[in-house]
C-alpha cells in the first residue's frame, strides 16, 4: 500500500464558472507534491456528471471558444448524473475547486461532511452565506462591516409587483448593479443608468439565478485581500493588499476582464494605500472571515472611496486559484508561494477535525 496520502481534486461543476474551475485544477494537481500525495482527478460534467483520472488538463480540452470543458474520453467511465464517485470516500482529502453554485454553495461541502471527508475550505455553513450575497451582507451588517445598500429581489416578486421593487430601487439612486444573488464570475451583471433598463436587466440577472441583489453604485478602488486559517489555532491570517485596474472598454469588472480581455486588466500588488485604510481593512477582512464562520481561505474584496470609506463587496471561499489569479498572488507578495500555499491548504484540511467543529 502507498503511504502517501490521497488527494481528490474535484473540478469542473455545473456552475457557469466551470471553465474557470477546470483552469484551476491544472495548475493545482502540476504543483502538488508527488512524493507525498496520490493525486486523483476529478472531473465534473455540467450535466453533473463524474469522471475520474489523472490529468485536468487531458480531461477538459480547450474548445472553440477558448476555454476548457470537463469532456469524458471514451476510455474512461462517468457515473450518473448527480452520483458521485467511490473514490471521494477513499480519499484522504477533498479539494474541491469548484466555483459557483453546485460546489462552492455548500452543496458539494455537505456531501462531503455526510461521508465524512476531509476537505480543503469553508464548511456548508459558510459556504452557502458567502454564495448568496443578501445573507452574506445582512449577517455582515449585524457584525458591524460595512456594506452597501442594496435590495433583494425574486423573479416571482418582480412579476407580481414591479412597481414595488422599482420604488424600492429608486431609493437606491441611479446607477444600481443588478446581479444574480448566487453567481460568481460577474455571470448576470448589469450596471442599471435608469428606471427604464431595470427590466432588462432583471431579466438577464435572472437567466443565472431567481434570487437577485440590486446594489447601490459605489465609486471607489477595487482593493482585495487573501486570508487563511491561523496556524495552530491562531487567528487568521491577512495577505498584503491588491488593487483591480479595470481599463478598456469595461465599465466595470465584468467576466470579459477578468478572463478573456488579456488587455484589460491589471492587478496592482502591493496595492498603493494609505496606511490607516490598510489597518482597517486588514481588520475587516478576517472580521468578515470569522463572522461568517469562514474555514481555511477567502478573498474578501473591498471598494475604497475617495473619502477613505471601506465598503466590503463579496467574500469568496474558493477564490479564482490560476497561477494569474489575485488570491494566489497576494500571498505570493506576502512569502508564500503557489505550491506552498496548496500545500498549506491541503495540510489545514488533513488537521481539522470530522463532524461538528
Amino acid at each position: 500500500m502507498s503511504a502517501r496520502l490521497r488527494v481528490a481534486v474535484v473540478f469542473g461543476g455545473r456552475s457557469p464558472e466551470h471553465p474557470i474551475s477546470c483552469l484551476t485544477a491544472g495548475t493545482v494537481v502540476a504543483v502538488l507534491d508527488k512524493d507525498r500525495y496520490d493525486v486523483v482527478a476529478v472531473g465534473v460534467t455540467r450535466e453533473g456528471r463524474w469522471v475520474v483520472g489523472t490529468d485536468p488538463g487531458e480531461m477538459a480540452p480547450v474548445g472553440a471558444d477558448g476555454l476548457p470543458e470537463v469532456t469524458p474520453l471514451p476510455s474512461q467511465q462517468t457515473t450518473p448524473a448527480g452520483q458521485p464517485p467511490a473514490v471521494l470516500g477513499e480519499a484522504d482529502v477533498v479539494l474541491p475547486l469548484l466555483h459557483g453554485a453546485y460546489g462552492e454553495d455548500g452543496t458539494v461541502q455537505g456531501l462531503l461532511e455526510v461521508a465524512d471527508v476531509r476537505y480543503v475550505g469553508s464548511g456548508v455553513l459558510a459556504s452557502a452565506v458567502a454564495m448568496d450575497k443578501s445573507v452574506m451582507k445582512t449577517l455582515l451588517v449585524a457584525a458591524g462591516v460595512p456594506v452597501c445598500r442594496w435590495v433583494t429581489v425574486t423573479l416571482d416578486r418582480w412579476a407580481a409587483d414591479p412597481e414595488a421593487v422599482e420604488a424600492e430601487v429608486a431609493q437606491l439612486g441611479w446607477p444600481v448593479f443588478v446581479k444574480p444573488a448566487r453567481a460568481g464570475s460577474s455571470f448576470g451583471i448589469t450596471k442599471v443608468s435608469a428606471p427604464d433598463d431595470l427590466a432588462a436587466a432583471i431579466a438577464y440577472a435572472g437567466e443565472f439565478d431567481p434570487k437577485l441583489v440590486i446594489e447601490e453604485m459605489v465609486v471607489g478602488r477595487e482593493v482585495e485581500c487573501g486570508v487563511l486559517d491561523g496556524r495552530d489555532g491562531g487567528p487568521p491570517e491577512v495577505s498584503v493588499l491588491g488593487e483591480v485596474l479595470v481599463g478598456g472598454d469595461h465599465e466595470f469588472y465584468d467576466f470579459e476582464a477578468k478572463y478573456t480581455d488579456g488587455d484589460a486588466l491589471t492587478l496592482v500588488i502591493p496595492a498603493d494605500v494609505p496606511g490607516d485604510a490598510t489597518t482597517q481593512l486588514q481588520r475587516l477582512a478576517p472580521a468578515a472571515f470569522t463572522a461568517l464562520c469562514c474555514e481555511g481561505l477567502a478573498r474578501v474584496d473591498f471598494f475604497l472611496t475617495d473619502e477613505g470609506r471601506l465598503v466590503l463587496n463579496e467574500v469568496n471561499t474558493m477564490p479564482g486559484f490560476t497561477p494569474s489569479s489575485m488570491f494566489p498572488r497576494l500571498w505570493a507578495a506576502s512569502g508564500i508561494d503557489y505550491a506552498a500555499l496548496v500545500d498549506r491548504l491541503v495540510t489545514t484540511a488533513l488537521n481539522r477535525p470530522l463532524g461538528l467543529r
